[in-house]
């Protein structure tokens, strides 16, 4: 087991913080790089259309991929998002629709790792998907 991955059993334990607790974000696997995140929709998310805004989304896949990169360092390592693109592919109701989002790490290098990230819904299909490249931080 990973130091990172130490860190965010926590999560597991009903502690979520930060953005995660703002959006009821809940945990599901929590892996070295691999870790699932859900929440459920609320009106308060929405858009001026009527659907999920697309941040809810972008802060869903930054954090499950980011987090599957901080599964995997070891002690005294961090990480920060250097690039994130996500890819929109159905708009999504408001009524507590339980997303969940798969991110996955590709690469973990030295300095820099990459990961990809799926959203579907409560049915199975794809919201979105996003790919992120992290800049990481070795103890010295």
């Amino acid at each position: 087991m990973t130091a990172g991955l130490d860190q965010l059993r926590t999560l597991l334990d009903g502690r979520m913080t930060g953005i995660g607790s703002l959006l009821d974000m809940t945990v599901e696997t929590l892996e070295p790089g691999r870790v699932v995140f859900a929440l459920r929709t609320r009106p308060d998310f929405g858009n001026p259309l009527g659907t999920l805004h697309g941040g809810i989304c972008s802060t869903l896949l930054d954090s499950a991929m980011g987090c599957a990169v901080h599964a995997s360092l070891p002690e005294g390592a961090g990480y920060t998002t250097l690039e994130l693109k996500v890819n929109f592919v159905r708009p999504v109701r408001l009524d507590g629709v339980r997303l969940r989002c798969e991110g996955t790490t590709i690469h973990l290098g030295g300095r820099t790792a990459t990961t990809e990230g799926r959203v579907t819904d409560e049915e199975g299909r794809l919201v979105a998907h996003g790919t992120s490249t992290c800049m990481v931080f070795r103890p010295a």
